[in-house]
């Protein structure tokens, strides 16, 4: 078998990699001695991530996992640019240099729910890669509740999260992307009421919806606990800083730990302008990390190409 046929064969490991709203963006087109990794636009995120930064970040953490499991492999491979959202993967003369392996690609884990309260260890901390802020989850907070009532009460930015919620298993999608409720740790009632008030968005708005939305996550930094902002490094591209925030969250899966990302915190621009100020630098991705206190969900993947 050839490099590619190898690297193909184990597709559904690095497909493990993490995209925001779980949309998987990525088109695989395998030749003879290279691999092309590119974007389907009808599975990016116009309205919410109209940058296109989450998409950029993901596409890196998408690399950098092939690159994770090809190295597991003993595959020598390598990635080089082959435009603004695409990435070749070739041969290279050794196998990329990784600590990681595709056991933990496959540990790496997205937990939504409570953590167990405490700031991660400064060890813990001196760890990872760097570029990563440490601000205390409580300090967020009142931030966190403005940045959920700007994504509740955005036309557009609402729909868009309808679109790639499953809520219910009978979803005829529910084990192939999006957002589930049980990847969401949300109960019958929680997913139905969700559901119903982004479906109805107009009618929601009107009734002051959003405010409710928001509100009902109001706890979810009122604790002792640790927030990371990834920020950007000089001369660095959105992917390089996606394989950058990859081997963090794999660095923190090592230890046990599971991450949640707050993206809405950067969307929503006034809050995005505060987390700027507070950091003194360019905010790439926000999110919380520590020790989960019920064991996540596996999100769904789609299948191989």
């Amino acid at each position: 078998m050839t490099w590619v046929e190898e690297l193909r064969a184990r597709e559904a490991v690095f497909r493990r990699a993490p995209s925001a709203h779980n949309t998987q963006p990525w088109v695989l087109e395998y030749g003879a001695d290279a691999v092309h990794v590119g974007v389907d636009p009808a599975r990016s995120l116009p309205d919410s991530d109209p940058t296109g930064r989450d998409l950029l970040l993901g596409l890196g953490a998408f690399v950098e996992t092939c690159l994770i499991v090809a190295a597991d492999a003993g595959l020598a491979v390598r990635a080089v640019p082959a435009g603004p959202a695409a990435v070749r993967l070739v041969a290279a003369d050794t196998v990329h240099p990784t600590p990681f392996t595709a056991a933990d690609v496959e540990a790496r884990r997205v937990a939504r729910g409570r953590y167990v309260p405490g700031a991660l260890p400064s060890g813990v901390l001196d760890g990872l890669p760097p570029g990563l802020v440490h601000v205390p989850a409580r300090e967020l907070a009142t931030d966190l509740v403005v940045a959920d009532r700007w994504l509740f009460g955005t036309p557009a930015v609402a729909r868009e999260l309808h679109d790639w919620l499953r809520l219910h298993p009978r979803h005829p999608r529910y084990a192939r992307d999006g957002l589930t409720d049980r990847a969401l740790e949300l109960s019958r009632f929680e997913a139905r009421f969700l559901g119903a008030a982004l479906r109805t968005h107009g009618l929601t708005r009107r009734l002051g919806l959003p405010r409710l939305l928001a509100a009902a996550g109001r706890g979810l930094l009122r604790y002792d606990g640790t927030v990371l902002v990834l920020v950007g490094l000089p001369g660095e591209s959105r992917v390089d800083a996606g394989r950058r925030l990859q081997r963090s969250w794999l660095t923190l899966a090592r230890g046990g730990l599971a991450v949640h990302p707050l993206s809405q915190l950067l969307d929503c621009p006034a809050t995005a302008a505060r987390v700027a100020e507070r950091v003194g630098a360019e905010p790439l991705a926000v999110f919380r990390a520590g020790r989960p206190v019920a064991g996540p969900v596996r999100s769904a993947r789609l299948p191989p190409g």
